[in-house]
Parts: structure tokens; sequence; C-alpha cells
């Protein structure tokens, strides 16, 4: 084999239409709330590395933790939700995405049936859309994005992968938001500021003028 194909593991057979949900806090909640409201997947249980296996979330049965991911892969489950918010740490949200992928599960885009995104956005596998947000014309939402309740991506915005925009963020046209950034509640900013990766706004923070990495 070419040196490049010597790490590549090939998966099993999966059914698409079956999900799991890694992490059991709050916004994995909301992901069960929103795959069952969605209704075209398959809930068939939850990962989280606290809860024992067997315990209860919101009537779905917890199958394990991240050591049980290679096995709950091989009984045929081909799609997982990351519901590792990374309010505190984003890179913990990362690895998480990376950790999945890894094992061979896909991860969907997630869109709330309340939620709007113009024909014209492009949606990054992994990202949720969360009820009540909005995602304009020419955006674009890369890989494992959160845009939570009630936010605003404006048109011709560009969030990197793993964005995570808090509720009610609320940004203007033509923003760049780097690779891993947190925006938190109510942010707002003005038109056209690139956002660099690795920020972290505080809840209210107004941008005004663009932002550096880190």
């Amino acid at each position: 084999r070419e040196a490049a194909d010597v790490d590549k593991v090939e998966a099993p057979p999966a059914d698409p239409s079956s999900v799991i949900v890694f992490g059991a806090g709050g916004h994995g909640k909301t992901l069960i709330e929103l795959i069952r409201e969605v209704g075209q997947l398959e809930l068939v249980g939850v990962v989280d590395d606290r809860l024992a296996r067997g315990s209860d979330v919101l009537g779905v049965r917890v199958l394990g933790n991240r050591d049980d991911l290679g096995s709950i892969r091989r009984d045929g489950i081909g799609l997982a939700a990351n519901a590792i918010g990374g309010i505190t740490n984003m890179a913990s949200r990362v690895e998480v995405s990376q950790a999945l992928a890894a094992r061979g599960f896909v991860l969907p885009a997630l869109i709330h049936p309340t939620a709007f995104v113009e024909a014209s956005a492009s949606i990054g596998e992994g990202a949720q859309i969360l009820a009540h947000s909005y995602v304009g014309s020419d955006a674009v939402v890369g890989k494992g994005v959160i845009v939570n309740t009630g936010a605003v991506v404006s048109h011709d915005c560009v969030l990197e992968d793993h964005v995570n925009l808090s509720p009610g963020c609320l940004l203007a046209g033509g923003i760049t938001v780097g690779e891993a950034t947190l925006l938190g509640m109510g942010v707002t900013t003005y038109l056209g500021i690139d956002i660099g990766a690795n920020v972290r706004a505080g809840n209210g923070a107004i941008i005004t003028a663009p932002v550096p990495d880190g």
C-alpha cells in the first residue's frame, strides 16, 4: 500500500439513519429534542464520559463513554452529533469531533425546523443550527459550528470550523469569525469585521473593530 493509506481504517457498513449524541449536558439535551423534532433520524443512544451505562437522559439510554465508540460504530451506528459545547474549553469540542470522525462516524448537519437558512448559504458537516436562528445569503457556516438559539448570521458572513455563537448573538453582514472562537450571549458586531481564531467574547460585548487571534 501507499504510505498515505497505511493508517486508514475501513469502517464497517452503517445504518445512515441511526445517530448517537456525544454528551449529556445541556447542549446534549437540546440536540436530543432537536433530533426528535426533525424526525428524520433514529436516536439510538447517548455517549457520555460522566454517566453510567444504562442511565437515562430524556428517555434516551446512555450506551457508554468514549472508550465504547469503536464498538458502537461496529454495531452499525453510522451518525453522531457532538454535544460538547466547549464553553469552558473550545478545544474539547474539537477533540470530540476528531474522535468521532476517527472511529468512522459521520457528523450530519442538524437544522431545527424553526431556523431559517437561505438557499445560497453553505452549511458544513456537523454544524448545528438551533431554534429561531437565521443564516443569511451567501453565508458560509463551517464544520462543527453552533449557531445557537435566536442567533443571526447575516449575509456574506464566514464562520470557520467549530465556531460557537451563543444564544442571541447578532453578526452583521460580511463578518469573518476564525476557527474555535466563542461569542457569548447577545454579542453584536459592526459590518465587515474580521474576528480571529480562538477568541472569546463575553456576553453582551459590542465588537466594533477587528479582533486578532487568541
